[in-house]
């Protein structure tokens, strides 16, 4: 895409990243890539012994970055559910969720993403060396009793409401942490209407918020999870056009046919990159303003529809961005109690043109990592949430 004023296109190379979610405590063959993202629901109920094996098992994984978020499984790891409802799965043996959470965050080679922000620079001679701005976060909208659930924010509205509300009446949704700049957003729940199916539900059960989230940000790529049955691809083509959190957002590239489906040895592969993709992704990660360049962070996505009381439209920096692909990347296919014995899909790999690395002496350069705590933020501004 043409640029204007002082904005220029980064080279970028690509990328190959492999998503996995909802292991559930099984090690699965996973095949080589620059990046692993698992997605939650690393095990079945958090105990210091299922993550230990967990924790093993990534650590021993040949990937330059790994990056890992909790799931609602994940019970041990989220300080205020186990507080409350510990007793409950672990009532003979009450874990520690300190030394739980130790596990995951002082590893040194796993990036353990708690509704907060990494940059990931890739500085390894044989890899792409290449950089990406990461989201991740364990929260999903409550259902039954498991943890990192939220108060559901839009999910009870019908679908006209959901069209109509504007940003101004709309609760405060945890999803508004996701920074702008964002490449990559990893969530374990799925945004609604996109890899959000459940077995005999006819509805859509993913999160509305998250969905008018990504809206807003609008990163090249989303993985999710917890909805095992809505494992798969969705590349969603935003309408730059439209009031905020219309729905109106469709799928650009028709259903994902999976390479890798039908028991064959070929890997599940979603090519975005410009060079080898019959469609590549159209989003280059950048923001412009129109004859100027750049669009500072703080004005990204406040421009008003003319004429149009509370309608939001979308800020002229954001045609950059106009497609994400959405990766529900659920690895267990079948259910408890897994009649007939378990059942699993294939990682899902996503092969992603990502901006090089500039200015970096990387004889001397290890990986970068800048965290943003956001979850205590919203923690504290809802205060406790209900169970």
């Amino acid at each position: 895409m043409a640029t204007t004023g002082k904005t220029k296109a980064r080279t970028t190379r690509r990328t190959r990243i492999v998503c996995i979610s909802d292991t559930h405590n099984c090690t699965v063959k996973l095949p080589p890539g620059d990046v692993l993202i698992h997605a939650g629901d690393i095990t079945n109920q958090g105990s210091h012994s299922e993550l230990s094996k967990a924790v093993k098992w990534l650590e021993g994984l040949q990937y330059e970055a790994k990056i890992i978020i909790a799931g609602n499984h994940d019970i041990t790891l989220d300080a205020d559910f186990y507080a409350r409802h510990g007793h409950d799965f672990h009532n003979k043996k009450p874990e520690s969720h300190e030394e739980c959470l130790a596990l995951v965050q002082s590893s040194p080679s796993l990036t353990y993403l708690h509704h907060e922000t990494a940059t990931i620079r890739l500085s390894s001679p044989t890899g792409p060396r290449t950089e990406f701005t990461v989201f991740g976060s364990p929260l999903a909208p409550a259902f039954r009793n498991w943890a990192f659930y939220y108060p559901p924010l839009l999910e009870s509205l019908s679908c006209c409401e959901t069209s109509i509300a504007t940003s101004d009446e709309l609760p405060t949704s945890p999803w508004e942490d996701i920074p702008a700049r964002a490449d990559i957003v990893v969530t374990h729940t799925p945004p609604r209407d996109h890899c959000d199916d459940r077995g005999g539900v006819d509805r859509p059960t993913g999160c509305e918020a998250l969905r008018r989230a990504l809206w807003r940000v609008r990163p090249r790529l989303a993985v999710c999870g917890h909805m095992h049955e809505g494992r798969g691809v969705s590349r969603v083509s935003w309408d730059l056009g439209r009031r905020y959190g219309e729905r109106d957002d469709d799928d650009s590239a028709g259903a994902w046919q999976d390479p890798g489906a039908g028991g064959n040895n070929k890997i599940s592969l979603v090519n975005l990159t410009a060079k080898n993709a019959s469609l590549p992704l159209d989003n280059d990660g950048l923001w412009y303003e129109d004859g100027t360049g750049d669009v500072p962070i703080e004005r990204r996505g406040e421009a008003k529809a003319s004429g149009e009381a509370g309608g939001e439209m979308v800020a002229p920096g954001w045609h950059g961005r106009r497609e994400t692909c959405v990766v529900n990347a659920a690895i267990l296919k079948s259910k408890f109690p897994h009649k007939g014995g378990k059942q699993f899909n294939k990682p899902i790999v996503v092969d992603l043109d990502l901006p090089v690395v500039e200015g970096i002496d990387f004889d001397n350069f290890e990986w970068l990592h800048v965290h943003f705590d956001n979850y205590a933020a919203y923690s504290n501004q809802v205060g406790s949430i209900p169970y």
